[in-house]
């Protein structure tokens, strides 16, 4: 079956594109060669050359600059030129590109993003970061994708690691690291108005304006605000799942001094919505769907010191404070503040080690009431947790083609204690345009509140004769942290000046896996009528093997013309320990696809003209079938200044289901869009 379904999906996958591709190479050659020169937002294809892409500088993968080509891990880099010809309106769409992320639609305001496997609502494997912050819920572990909104056209890059970045990020940067990196308020400066709407899009609105702040300063401040139409559910109703938010901040970069920089930045949102969810009322007893309401309020700030040494080393200090207050998720409101305190420190030792080592302490207040009958319960409802941590890495230069980097971060954090995350990696570069990689690391996932400790019903259990039972998920007083050995080795090569092309592939190994464990029944006559309860309570007795590959290729087809493809294979493999009996785990492989091909091209048809089109297939989940989204997006430029643009997003079908599991969220379908913009730059 499965090699069947695979059979008709690459037919599919290669009819899709042909539709895509045919055409554009069709109008690829009779137009005239286009000027360079073209204000942002306009920019010649040139201007991303292969060339350009290999020496992009990164920072995610040893916190400090680095070029593409040259780092030792499989990381994926998304420019602003691609997200603003992607004509995404939201951040887990723009992730769709990167190969080895998968990302599903629950409903209109939900995603489950996953890198390598594993994938949830919550995603508890992939660590996210915005401007350096942490987005990534110590209470529900992982990320609310809800919360997450940053002006697309303020995002400078998207630099996506895939495979674990403990060492210099530490604790559940196990399957990968997801950077968000906003532009500096120095290249922002003048006004934008962006609007639209379309059928699932409804308003997407942004105003935006930025200048200088004395002589060494500069700022930008923005608002924007979205509203989402519902969609519909499977079978075929209204859903209830539509949403909508307001979001104001600003950011200001400073140079203090010649070696002194200062950036400060601050946020806050709103959103209101809802979604179909399965309730639980154990004392009457019933289980059915209701429509429950979802709330955000958030806030943060951060302020960012970086200091250059007389001797070139660079010292940098970064604080910063986030506020979430959160209602929905099974009726639970979350009160969540976070301070963290992180001290980085850059220097060379002689000439063949490049060290860098930090320090970080995190504090966490948490609170988690349960306001409804339905709610699930957290005992205690209050958390203060902290995690102090500090890593340490050297570069060191063997030769001038070959390196090596070792290193490890310790952390200490309330649930399991002291915790370590080593790496090394070597890189060869043969030449200058081949680059070979192998590493090595451990990571992990650390417990958090709903893993300790969450009291939830389940499900209602007809027994017969008016009996019945409640099944009664509760967390386990004694966790562990879900730990991972990689191993992996990548290729790059530049063929040429048109083409290039990235390969990884990895083994890994999982241990403690997070599982659900059936315990004995036993009748109980709390909280209303006589009844047997079924317990089941989270442990960590399942283990994990995951192998597969991934491979990017870029083309440069012509000057107007750029072409890249990638494929993610995945074999995930899970089993419980020995000694358990009945285990479930907790994150079953059947929820992440085996296979994920993906095609895009880009076309300048004029020089005020674009045409972008991009397909992407997903292979069956455990309860969902195949699919092949195809998007297109066409923008036209009036003058320097104004642009409109037409995008269709999941054109091959009017309706699909991405994601099933989805714990008590009810699905529902992604629906064929249309969406229409326009963007003034003053």
């Amino acid at each position: 079956m499965e090699r069947n379904c695979l059979r008709c999906g690459i037919f599919r996958t290669l009819g899709s594109v042909a539709t895509v591709l045919l055409p554009v190479l069709w109008l690829t050659f009779p137009q005239p060669r286009i000027a360079a020169g073209q204000t942002s937002g306009s920019q010649d294809l040139t201007s991303l050359s292969v060339e350009d892409l290999m020496n992009i500088e990164v920072t995610s993968v040893s916190r400090k600059e680095q070029k593409f080509a040259k780092t030792g891990a499989a990381v994926f880099v998304i420019t602003q030129e691609d997200i603003h010809r992607s004509g995404a309106t939201n951040i887990p769409d723009v992730l769709r590109m990167a190969p080895g992320v998968d990302v599903a639609r629950i409903d209109a305001n939900r995603w489950a993003v996953s890198i390598r496997g594993f994938n949830s609502l919550y995603g508890n494997k992939v660590l996210v970061l915005i401007d350096g912050r942490s987005v990534y819920s110590d209470s529900f572990s992982g990320v609310n994708w809800d919360q997450q909104d940053v002006p697309l056209e303020d995002i400078d890059r998207i630099e996506v690691i895939r495979g674990p970045g403990g060492t210099v990020w530490g604790a559940n940067a196990v399957n990968g690291v997801i950077n968000i990196i906003t532009k500096d308020s120095r290249k922002t400066h003048g006004g934008l108005i962006g609007a639209g709407g379309g059928n699932q899009t409804a308003a997407d609105s942004l105003v935006q304006y930025g200048g200088t702040a004395g002589s060494n300063g500069s700022y930008r401040a923005f608002g924007h605000y979205f509203g989402i139409n519902n969609s519909v559910t499977p079978g075929g109703q209204p859903a209830t799942d539509g949403w909508n938010g307001s979001h104001g901040g600003f950011r200001s970069d400073w140079d203090l001094s010649t070696r002194d920089t200062l950036s400060v930045q601050a946020d806050a949102m709103r959103t209101s919505g809802g979604e179909s969810i399965t309730a639980i009322f154990p004392n009457i007893p019933l289980q059915t769907s209701l429509n429950e309401p979802v709330t955000n309020a958030l806030a943060d700030v951060l302020a960012r010191w970086e200091h250059t040494l007389a001797n070139g080393s660079q010292t940098s200090l970064q604080v910063y404070y986030d506020y979430v207050h959160r209602v929905g998720d099974t009726g639970v409101a979350e009160y969540h503040r976070t301070t963290d305190v992180e001290f980085q420190y850059h220097l060379a030792v002689g000439s063949r080690h490049d060290v860098v080592w930090g320090l970080d302490y995190r504090f966490d207040n948490v609170d988690l009431y349960s306001p409804f009958e339905y709610s699930a319960i957290f005992s205690p409802p209050s958390h203060n947790d902290s995690l102090a941590a500090m890593f340490l890495q050297d570069e060191i230069t063997i030769t001038k083609s070959l390196s090596v980097t070792v290193g490890s971060k310790l952390e200490h954090n309330v649930y399991t204690g002291f915790e370590y995350e080593p790496s090394a990696q070597m890189v060869w570069t043969p030449s200058a345009r081949q680059t070979l990689w192998v590493s090595a690391a451990r990571a992990i996932r650390q417990p958090a509140m709903i893993d300790v400790d969450l009291k939830s019903g389940v499900a209602v259990v007809p027994l017969g004769g008016g009996d019945f039972g409640i099944a009664a998920l509760s967390g386990d007083a004694h966790p562990k942290s879900e730990t991972l050995r990689d191993f992996e080795t990548g290729y790059r090569h530049k063929i040429g000046k048109r083409l290039s092309v990235d390969l990884t592939g990895f083994l890994s190994y999982y241990r403690n896996l997070e599982t659900i464990e059936p315990q004995d029944p036993f009748f109980s006559v709390d909280s209303g009528l006589p009844h047997l309860v079924i317990p089941e309570v989270f442990a960590f007795n399942a283990n994990g093997r995951d192998y597969g590959a991934e491979v990017f290729l870029n083309w440069d087809a012509s000057s107007r013309l750029k072409v890249s493809s990638g494929y993610s294979f995945l074999n995930m493999l899970t089993t419980p320990d020995a000694s358990a009996t009945g285990s479930t785990v907790y994150q079953p492989p059947g929820d992440s696809p085996r296979h994920q091909p993906q095609v895009r091209a880009h076309l300048r048809l004029r020089r005020n003209l674009d045409w972008d089109a991009s397909m992407a297939w997903t292979s069956p989940l455990a309860n969902v079938a195949s699919y092949t989204r195809v998007d297109s997006r066409l923008g036209w430029r009036a003058g320097e200044s104004l642009e409109f643009s037409v995008v269709g997003q999941n054109l091959t079908s009017p309706r699909h289901l991405e994601f099933a599991d989805t714990l008590e969220i009810n699905g529902t379908l992604v629906v064929r869009s249309v969406f229409a913009r326009v963007q003034w730059r003053f």
